[in-house]
């Protein structure tokens, strides 16, 4: 890649990362319902890792996970009943999500606008579904914690306002990335040699 791509894409980048991390917390009331808001860096980390691949996500996704332990890392109670800031949670959960969005039909279908969302609402599904699973167990395991949502309840105030407002945030976001994005015309280029070589995963978005 040269150099002047180079450089697009690193200001590209850090603009992102600065521009929805900025809009999450300053701006947090766009986009809710029963106190659910749309999660654009979410969002913005499983586009980018598909659209253009694993190593664009894995690093724009740690990157994106640290900045949101520093503004949101949430706090959990500790076995022994103590209230801590867990660490660590949003990084693991932004380079799990690029791994999952660069991997999502990329091996034997072409990438493309449809699967792109697809992508959004399948790694919004597992998300929640997952995190409300391990807070039920940890529940269960810290002395005095309860958890009282019901299944109805998760489904109908947790699960689904995230995946349909995750859905809606997806387009701006997907058309900024596609006409404003780190590459031009939309595509990596790296993507386009491992087609040559025999990849059949790219497909201009």
């Amino acid at each position: 890649m040269r150099r002047p791509q180079q450089i697009r894409k690193f200001i590209v980048y850090a603009l992102y990362l600065l521009l929805f991390s900025t809009v999450q917390v300053t701006f947090s009331g766009i986009l809710t319902f029963y106190g659910i808001r749309a999660d654009l860096l979410f969002v913005l980390v499983v586009l980018v890792s598909y659209m253009f691949g694993f190593y664009d996500g894995i690093v724009f996704g740690a990157l994106a996970g640290i900045i949101r332990d520093y503004f949101s890392a949430p706090s959990i109670t500790t076995l022994d009943g103590t209230v801590t800031t867990a660490l660590g949670i949003g990084l693991f959960l932004m380079v799990a999500a690029a791994a999952y969005g660069s991997s999502f039909f990329t091996v034997r279908i072409e990438r493309n606008f449809l699967l792109a969302f697809l992508s959004v609402v399948t790694a919004t599904l597992l998300y929640k579904i997952v995190g409300h699973f391990l807070i039920f167990l940890w529940s269960n395991l810290v002395p005095g914690l309860t958890y009282n949502m019901g299944l109805s309840q998760i489904i109908t105030r947790s699960v689904l306002p995230q995946t349909v407002l995750n859905l809606i945030a997806a387009v701006p976001i997907y058309l900024l990335l596609r006409f404003l994005g780190p590459y031009k015309k939309g595509v990596n280029p790296v993507l386009i040699d491992e087609k040559r070589k025999g990849d059949n995963s790219w497909l201009t978005m």
